[in-house]
């Protein structure tokens, strides 16, 4: 998966590098003229790596909503750098239950016998997207086709864990999770619809997070949805 992932980056990449050297005759009189400068996106969260024996279940999901401030970078303006600021909300539910001790937090998985009605991280954060963002717009068309590939660095400024089962409700701030996430993102489509990728390029929790049994997270995030901007 993770290879799959860098190879379709490295794609786009190409693609973008290709259309830069591409000469295309100024039509356009709007010297004023941007794109896609509010956001919102809809995503399934994946934690890859996880721990042995370890597994989502219910809807994992993610909501991202924010503001990008186009800066076109040719004539046509079909071509430019965004910049943004947004906020995320995230969840991602599965089986590896959090207790928080004197010592520290605990991590262990959930025995089959054991029944809960959901276990989950629960994260919000302030995200910094960057994007070298191609398009087929002009001043007067709105429909048209896009691709924004880029970086995307997020603060969680709130990372909770939460259990809920028939032995009670553990909930609390969890101090082990990575608060500076980043990552690579890709948005590409036609008109309202555009699928949206993101690739965590670091762990969700601290090196020193280990299982019960001695195991390390290595946990990094996938999310996978739709993408909406407006202009």
């Amino acid at each position: 998966m993770k290879y799959i992932i860098i190879g379709i980056f490295m794609i786009f990449g190409w693609q973008f590098g290709l259309a830069q050297e591409e000469i295309v005759q100024d039509t356009i009189s709007d010297e004023k003229y941007r794109e896609d400068q509010f956001y919102i996106g809809f995503t399934y969260n994946i934690l890859q790596n996880r721990p042995s024996g370890i597994s989502q279940n219910n809807l994992s999901n993610g909501i991202h909503l924010g503001v990008i401030r186009d800066f076109p970078i040719n004539k046509k303006r079909n071509k430019a750098i965004g910049i943004g600021l947004g906020y995320s909300y995230n969840s991602y539910f599965h089986n590896l239950k959090a207790i928080e001790t004197d010592s520290g937090v605990l991590y262990e998985a959930i025995e089959s016998d054991e029944s809960f009605r959901r276990n989950k991280y629960r994260t919000h954060e302030l995200e910094l997207p960057i994007e070298f963002r191609w398009r087929t717009s002009t001043a007067t068309s709105y429909k048209f086709w896009r691709i924004y590939g880029g970086f995307k660095v997020s603060y969680i400024f709130s990372g909770i864990s939460k259990f809920v089962g028939d032995s009670g409700t553990i909930k609390f701030q969890n101090d082990d999770i990575n608060r500076l996430q980043y990552g690579l993102t890709l948005s590409a489509g036609y008109n309202t619809w555009n699928f949206h990728v993101y690739y965590g390029l670091n762990t969700l929790f601290k090196e020193d997070t280990f299982t019960t049994n001695g195991e390390q997270f290595d946990m990094n995030t996938i999310k996978v949805g739709l993408m909406f901007y407006i202009l």
